[in-house]
């Protein structure tokens, strides 16, 4: 199998095969992140995506699905991913999942036509880096995009039939802004509901611009108990049940699963978790490690 640098995907997709079409993240300038730093953004020859797809043949007879790496294969052209689709599906008819993660960026290109091409080739279930709903987040995050591209995105996205995975960041507007970060997330949630909601903790690495926004007073860290408290208050304002709560990214103090349907327990349950937190460890903010 080709598989350039470093190689992610989402904690979910854990027993899911990785075919490679790029490599590094096409944006890679976001604030907080360090995935991709030592990995350039390339294309993965498509003689290469079938190489790898008749290398998986030999240990797949069949193959219902499969996750596309790395950071943003959704950047590629509908032209193309019409061609890596069409492959997947000439090796594996009976497919019925081709997932990746995607972003609002790489979603602009794409028109309702192109993604319901898209989706007829079992494209579906993308991974987006939401990480906010709130405009002042999201410009300080440099995500590349606005509130008001989100809607219309996401819309587009649901329109063509696509299942979506909103990924949510707690902390990530600073601190004193987590409410409204959560509020304007919740509305785009409740108003394009995803079949995933993914939550992780923003934290600070080295050598980011993060970092340096908070060395210069521009980013003040929320404490560990303000970012699960933004946690408990997206479970509330969720309007919809048909979806699954995903919190047991490896960067979440409190690891946490289950069905929306059971919102209740998933707050009881970390309600009772906060209790055996050291109250020092709440009110204190920490770096996790390099990614």
């Amino acid at each position: 199998m080709h598989y350039t640098g470093q190689v992610y995907r989402h904690p979910i997709e854990g027993y899911t095969p990785l075919l490679e079409v790029t490599a590094g993240c096409s944006h890679n300038k976001c604030s907080f992140c360090t995935m991709y730093r030592e990995t350039p953004f390339k294309l993965s020859p498509l003689e290469y995506v079938e190489q790898d797809l008749q290398e998986l043949k030999q240990t797949h007879t069949t193959l219902e699905k499969i996750f596309l790496v790395n950071g943003e294969p959704f950047i590629l052209s509908t032209e193309k991913l019409i061609k890596i689709g069409e492959l997947i599906n000439s090796y594996f008819p009976e497919i019925k999942t081709i997932t990746c993660y995607a972003s609002i960026k790489s979603l602009k290109s794409k028109s309702v036509e192109d993604l319901k091409k898209l989706r007829a080739l079992k494209f579906n279930e993308l991974h987006i880096g939401l990480e906010s709903a709130y405009d002042p987040a999201i410009m300080q995050m440099n995500k590349g995009f606005t509130q008001e591209e989100a809607y219309e995105n996401i819309a587009k996205l649901k329109e063509a039939g696509f299942d979506w995975d909103a990924i949510v960041m707690l902390g990530v507007a600073g601190k004193g802004k987590g409410k409204i970060h959560i509020r304007e997330t919740a509305k785009l949630l409740n108003t394009y509901p995803p079949y995933l909601v993914s939550i992780m903790t923003t934290s600070i690495s080295d050598d980011t611009p993060l970092e340096k926004m908070r060395d210069d007073g521009d980013f003040i860290e929320c404490t560990e108990l303000e970012k699960i408290e933004e946690e408990k208050l997206l479970l509330e304002l969720l309007e919809f049940d048909d979806a699954y709560f995903f919190g047991g990214h490896m960067y979440n103090l409190i690891a946490i699963n289950g069905p929306l349907s059971k919102k209740d327990k998933i707050l009881e349950r970390i309600d009772k978790e906060l209790q055996k937190i050291d109250p020092k460890i709440l009110n204190s903010s920490y770096q996790r490690d390099n990614i």
